[in-house]
């Protein structure tokens, strides 16, 4: 069975660099993975990507060595056993606010004895590691990274209870959503002080619980940054962001004259 680099890296403390797509598109999916990340999120939750799509896109980005990771629409049961079971490496659950929700997440994740997930006959999330159905079975549990997002300010004030459920690999903050909920101008960096004892806040928490804490960047010089403060899961904006940002550039060089 494939080993999942990613969850070897934060269990040894080590950062993993990835990047949302956006993007509907196993080619685009397997162009992304061919840079370097260490995983890629497949975006269901603010994207129109369905499971058909994302299972091809799963399969892209698998065949390139890289982790193939979700992020799914909502914290329910069936969105764990659909992604899981086309062939996902980890699963990023969005706007998780207490330590029952965390609970939930580990039981739909995790196989028994250490959650509840079911057993699929299809061996596709088998072949997505190179492996036979029992074998999956068997070793899952170890490989599957399971990241719950902590992006609301009643979240960061309850990080401890939350990270102490058993089960998780990492926290990630979503920036955003955490500053709209701050009262701020949402929007990955911020300068409020706040906002960065807010980050500090998880970042201490997840360190005390044993878990890998992470954050959303909009560029390189962020995410090194981030990095050398102790955050391991750190995500580089995304694949539709990086596309419009060099299209914008370029075609404000264009010189348009009138015929």
């Amino acid at each position: 069975m494939r080993e999942n680099r990613v969850k070897r890296l934060l269990k040894d403390g080590r950062p993993a660099v990835g990047t949302w797509l956006n993007i509907g598109s196993p080619i685009t999916a397997e162009a992304v993975a061919a840079l370097g990340f260490d995983w890629l999120v497949v975006d269901m939750e603010h994207s129109p990507i369905g499971i058909e799509t994302a299972t091809a896109m799963f399969q892209a980005v698998g065949g390139m060595g890289c982790a193939p990771m979700v992020r799914i629409p909502a914290n329910t049961e069936e969105n764990f056993k659909r992604v899981l079971d086309a062939g996902a490496w980890g699963v990023v659950v969005p706007m998780v606010r207490t330590a029952d929700e965390a609970a939930a997440a580990v039981e739909w994740c995790r196989y028994p004895p250490a959650g509840k997930r079911s057993m699929a006959a299809s061996p596709r999330h088998a072949r997505a590691f190179g492996t036979d159905a029992k074998t999956y079975f068997a070793r899952a549990n170890d490989e599957i990274v399971l990241v719950i997002q902590l992006e609301d300010i009643e979240a960061v004030r309850r990080a401890d209870p939350i990270l102490k459920v058993p089960g998780l690999d990492a926290c990630f903050i979503g920036p955003t959503d955490l500053s709209a909920s701050m009262g701020l101008r949402p929007g990955y960096e911020q300068k409020d002080p706040a906002f960065e004892e807010a980050l500090r806040m998880v970042r201490d928490a997840a360190k005390r619980q044993g878990v890998a804490s992470g954050i959303h960047t909009g560029n390189a010089a962020v995410l090194n940054q981030r990095i050398e403060e102790g955050f391991q899961f750190v995500a580089l904006w995304s694949d539709i962001n990086f596309m419009l940002q060099a299209m914008r550039a370029e075609l404000a060089k264009v010189e348009r004259r009138l015929a």
